[in-house]
């Protein structure tokens, strides 16, 4: 297991504390008003690999019926709609976005296909507004470097999970001399840092897969 930096990981505790400012002012502009009909054919197409992956991502979460997830960045829906029947009719799955139309959109469909166990949350950039104690696993899935204020967004992640709770974090490897321009120029770092935040929010790392090219796949549990 690859270990952070003493120096690094200092320096995010203090911007846990400190963080005011957006990390990448602009990143979400995109979802301000979005269409989800054209956005289902970028997010639920083939040769994504999270969708082509799709099955293998949610069995590796191991859920269980009654269990709460929360999907934050659930966009339309792809994961919110595979999450639901694993938790059952007795679980509850909370379909998370800053794009309420994303989040009418998941819901509607959802409840469409009989998946009456979602439930939307319209968050805002600096909080998912879940209710404190109330998900067994939050899953995050190509949208962390979406995140304008993680330290804020990482602390009601925190607040949200009970006990114990898991953290599921899919994102794309950054890495120079491999990874994709658009890659590069999208996301405002990789692994490591990304990583060292989450830790620095009260996260334990307790599983890494290694079943991608092009994403990593991290299991957290949260700390006390």
């Amino acid at each position: 297991m690859k270990f952070i930096s003493t120096a690094l990981l200092c320096s995010l505790l203090i911007s846990v504390v400190a963080q005011e400012e957006s990390v990448n002012p602009g990143i979400n502009d995109n979802f301000k008003n979005p269409d989800p009909s054209t956005f289902v054919e970028r997010f639920e197409a083939e040769g994504r690999e999270v969708y082509d992956n799709q099955k293998t991502i949610v069995k590796q979460l191991d859920l269980k019926p009654g269990m709460s997830v929360a999907d934050v960045g659930a966009g339309t829906g792809l994961f919110t709609r595979l999450l639901a029947p694993e938790v059952g009719p007795a679980g509850k799955v909370y379909a998370v976005d800053i794009a309420g139309a994303f989040v009418n959109h998941t819901v509607m469909s959802s409840h469409a296909r009989g998946l009456k166990q979602v439930e939307g949350v319209v968050c805002t950039a600096e909080d998912t507004l879940l209710p404190e104690n109330s998900v067994d696993l939050v899953f995050i899935c190509d949208t962390y470097h979406h995140f304008e204020y993680p330290a804020k967004t990482m602390a009601s992640i925190h607040r949200a999970l009970k006990p114990g709770g898991r953290l599921a974090v899919i994102d794309f490897e950054r890495i120079d001399g491999v990874s994709s321009d658009w890659i590069m120029g999208h996301l405002r770092a990789g692994k490591e840092v990304f990583r060292a935040e989450i830790e620095a929010a009260r996260f334990e790392l307790d599983e890494e897969f290694d079943l991608f090219e092009e994403n990593y796949f991290l299991i957290f549990r949260k700390a006390e």
